[in-house]
């Protein structure tokens, strides 16, 4: 078996075996290490003795064993018996079909999600349990060192254990407080899918897909909210752009440069659907906003109105970020000095690289290269991901050569 296919198994049936012996065990370290052990024997076994005919349930089967021994070796007597007794549960057919088990991996957002957790230890754990990024990718994304990520990721998992937080969907009285987390991380689980943040892909299409999967699930769990609804429809909509967003030869392509006969019109159908749904209910919020303003460019609506989307956006998000996007709306809608005015303005997003990418953008289409130049340097050091570095050494290398231009005797 080779490396890229072994690691499409590990990103399909990491979380799916992680979310079974968690939901077992009550101990989400204690089933991360039996699984992680698990797919290391994987990697030992199956390029010599061929792939298993069920990956999965192979998986889920050695990862029980792996934490049946980890318990004999460190368990105390009355915790060994009783985890002994709660693997008995876990099918030891090495062929069977995992789709047979119930999925628990919604469960496993909401107790990666759980109130007792910090916000960014909710979230980095989702990240790592559910959606499978490596602690240096979560890391990035947090813009901290990976160490100081890897004793979070520690410290989250022990607090789960220590309080004995139980590993399942919340009950409906206190489901609707616990849906906005949830909902940011799924959102997040798409954005590094959609752009991640390291690596030679720009699109990690597993996560998008996952993220997708998870908030169709939040929505048939909760068809009465309209912010899960809007998530839905906006994650639908920025997807269905996926394969437009990325050249023949790999380059990053930006959305006016799309070529939208590639835009996925069943993805963009569905996601409208999901929209108007959502719209029903006349209770608008962050997600539906954003919705509405992918719906705009999926339905051509002109520029300016779609600004004035953001507009609202800010009203109910005043964030950085929402701010940033809305500033760079403006200025595509024809008023770059305000949009620029505006990105100057924003506070807290210095270590973004997209900010310094869109004053760039600005600069350079106001014909003040050198400052544009500055600002394509400070955010290809902010980038990891290789089709954004190169995107920006591009940019930075036509501002080059148009500087040269100038500078060449007129006759």
């Amino acid at each position: 078996m080779t490396a890229p296919a072994l690691e499409a198994i590990f990103r399909e049936e990491w979380p799916r075996a992680v979310a079974i012996l968690a939901r077992v065990l009550g101990d989400l370290a204690l089933a991360e290490d039996a699984v992680q052990d698990a797919f290391a024997k994987a990697l030992e076994r199956w390029p010599r003795d061929g792939t298993p005919r069920s990956p999965g349930a192979w998986i889920v089967t050695t990862a029980r064993n792996r934490a049946i021994d980890r318990i004999r070796r460190e368990r105390t007597f009355a915790r060994k018996a009783e985890l002994l007794a709660r693997l008995e549960v876990i099918s030891t057919d090495e062929d069977a079909d995992v789709s047979t088990i119930p999925d628990d991996r919604l469960a496993l957002v909401f107790t990666c999600c759980h109130p007792a957790l910090a916000v960014d230890a909710r979230i980095a754990l989702t990240l790592r349990e559910v959606g499978g990024l490596a602690t240096n990718g979560i890391a990035r994304a947090f813009l901290v060192a990976e160490p100081t990520m890897a004793q979070r990721l520690v410290r989250a998992k022990r607090r789960l254990r220590e309080t004995g937080i139980p590993f399942r969907i919340p009950p409906d009285e206190v489901l609707p407080e616990r849906v906005a987390d949830v909902l940011r991380v799924l959102y997040l689980v798409f954005n590094e899918g959609y752009a991640a943040t390291t690596g030679d892909e720009l699109v990690r299409r597993d996560l998008c897909a996952e993220a997708i999967r998870l908030a169709k699930l939040l929505c048939v769990l909760l068809p009465d909210e309209p912010e899960a609804l809007g998530l839905l429809a906006l994650l639908l909509l920025q997807d269905s752009r996926r394969d437009a967003r990325i050249a023949p030869d790999g380059e990053l392509v930006l959305l006016a440069d799309q070529d939208r006969s590639l835009w996925d019109r069943d993805e963009i159908g569905e996601g409208l659907h999901v929209l108007r749904r959502a719209e029903s209910f006349r209770r608008p919020g962050p997600y539906q906003l954003q919705a509405a303003i992918a719906a705009g460019h999926a339905e051509g609506t002109d520029l300016a109105t779609i600004a004035a989307v953001y507009d609202a956006l800010v009203a109910v998000d005043p964030s950085p970020v929402a701010r940033l996007n809305r500033a760079v709306a403006i200025a595509l809608a024809g008023d770059a000095e305000t949009g620029l005015a505006l990105v100057d303005e924003l506070e807290g997003l210095d270590g973004y690289p997209y900010r310094h990418a869109a004053r760039a953008d600005l600069l350079r289409r106001l014909g003040r290269a050198e400052e544009a130049a500055e600002s394509y340097r400070t955010a290809l050091a902010l980038t990891d991901n290789a089709p954004e570095r190169r995107f920006l050494e591009r940019r930075l290398a036509e501002l080059g050569r148009s500087g040269e231009h100038r500078e060449q005797p007129s006759g």
